[in-house]
């Protein structure tokens, strides 16, 4: 007999929005050890980040600079940011600028984050209806039904998120990122049964929909008599991967 699943062992992760970007070789000023990866984007110090080569020729990073690192400092308005091989660690020391390949390096939030104070999230896909019926059919007693068939496919989501006075966890950022201008990278993973395993969850046996997504709406309310609770609105900005199978 099936298990029915209940929503006690669903969870929400989150990639914030403006950490993706990219850079190039001429970007990296080895006196301050820096690399200008792009002004008005969303990175915060700790930030745990992958480096990509890109591709095309034979690029290489930035010597000193490793493939999975941290941000050590970020200002957004020059979009100069520092590395760490730890959080809150020593400046990474680059002692050159790497090689460009035919595409830019990539700088990206490597993992997904748990939003842990989600009371509920809900997330649906609807799909456009065409009208395809013909006209000159056979005349019958009966009035002629109109023919459809189904056309794009379009998803929309919600999650009630906590308002607590921990300003600094990734539910904070999750409510901020509504108002963030670059909102690339943001990512939702949501998970119908998270299967938990050495503190991450297993998603070879977990069941959930992933997406990067656009964040289009934040509502807020305060009432004397419940806990403050912020309604965040998203929509698929590609087509979502739905994993369902427990292997």
């Amino acid at each position: 007999m099936a298990t029915v699943l209940s929503g006690t062992s669903g969870a929400l992760y989150y990639k914030p929005a403006g950490t993706s970007g990219t850079f190039k070789a001429a970007d990296v000023t080895i006196g301050s050890d820096s690399i200008n990866v792009g002004t008005f984007l969303n990175f915060k110090p700790g930030d745990e980040v992958s480096i990509g080569t890109g591709t095309g020729g034979s690029p290489a990073l930035p010597a000193g600079l490793t493939a999975s690192c941290f941000i050590k400092d970020y200002n957004s308005t020059t979009g100069a940011a520092t590395f760490s091989a730890s959080a809150g660690g020593t400046i990474l020391d680059l002692t050159d600028v790497g090689t460009d390949g035919s595409t830019p390096f990539t700088i990206a939030f490597k993992d997904f984050q748990a939003v842990a104070n989600v009371r509920s999230w809900n997330f649906e896909v609807t799909r456009d209806e065409i009208d395809v019926t013909s006209i000159g059919g056979t005349l019958d007693q009966s009035a002629p039904f109109r023919t459809f068939i189904s056309g794009f496919a379009d998803g929309t989501g919600s999650a009630e998120v906590y308002f607590t006075d921990d300003d600094t966890g990734i539910s904070a950022r999750l409510i901020e990122d509504v108002t963030q201008r670059n909102q690339a990278g943001a990512t939702f993973k949501l998970y119908m049964d998270a299967v938990v395993s050495a503190g991450t969850p297993d998603d070879a046996a977990s069941r959930s929909i992933s997406m990067e997504a656009v964040l289009t709406s934040a509502s807020f309310s305060v009432t004397p008599d419940d806990a403050q609770a912020i309604s965040i609105n998203f929509r698929p900005t590609a087509a979502p991967t739905f994993d369902f199978a427990k292997s």
